[in-house]
């Protein structure tokens, strides 16, 4: 029994009694209501049984333990399912529009040059710059979080700068930065072997798909869908 299930120890003879009326309370109410009719034009009561009817279906077709050559075919269509978004660690310098108004690009030209050919952790890059609300260093992050931190522009200037140097002025919705990559790595589609958990669920949420599409179809086809004339102008 559930009780049971979630670890208690063996019900005493009053909590047994109690589960019992609560059971008998759960059927009794369940059979009036259907006497009435309650289940009729139910929205919610449609939407959980036709969840139902979909678990059934799926649940029927389903091979939970493919085998590792079937999964290599499937995998083998579906690599771009499973690709890596390029990624890149990176610091950089701000300079404040807020601060140096239109002559914010001009102070971050300036700063490149002096410290062009200089590593990203050069002392002397460090007491250029305005602070930066967020953080100066962004270690392995995806371009796409980029964007959706500094905005579309710095991540594609950000795709396009090479690691190892200062480069910018490259301009973000705060101001503009002088950008030092560490290093960038381009988007890749993992080996088979480092992700063959993932590929058994994909294969698996695949497989219920088609099995729910294919159910449905063999039960659309049992019915007939007439709609109601269009009433008169």
């Amino acid at each position: 029994m559930a009780w049971l299930a979630q670890g208690r120890p063996p019900p005493t003879p009053a909590q047994m009694q109690n589960l019992i009326e609560l059971k008998v309370r759960e059927e009794v109410l369940f059979r009036e209501a259907m006497a009435l009719g309650l289940d009729k034009d139910d929205t919610i009561v449609k939407r959980r049984l036709a969840q139902k009817m979909e678990f059934l279906a799926e649940g029927a077709a389903i091979d939970n333990d493919p085998s590792t050559d079937t999964l290599r075919a499937w995998f083998k269509d579906n690599q771009q399912r499973f690709a890596l978004l390029p990624r890149v660690s990176f610091r950089h310098l701000y300079f404040s529009s807020d601060r140096h108004g239109e002559r914010a690009q001009e102070a971050a030209a300036k700063a490149l040059e002096q410290i062009s050919g200089k590593s990203g952790d050069s002392k002397d890059a460090a007491t250029l710059g305005d602070p930066f609300m967020y953080q100066d260093y962004y270690g392995d992050r995806s371009f796409d979080d980029m964007a959706k931190l500094f905005g579309l522009n710095f991540a594609r200037a950000l795709a396009n700068i090479k690691p190892g140097s200062w480069q910018g002025p490259v301009e973000s919705g705060y101001g503009w930065h002088l950008i030092f990559a560490d290093s960038s790595a381009p988007s890749r589609v993992p080996a088979f072997e480092e992700i063959e958990s993932d590929i058994k669920a994909g294969w698996i949420a695949d497989q219920r798909a088609q099995a729910k599409a294919k159910a449905y179809e063999t039960m659309r086809a049992r019915y007939e869908v007439v709609l109601p004339e269009k009433p008169p102008n």
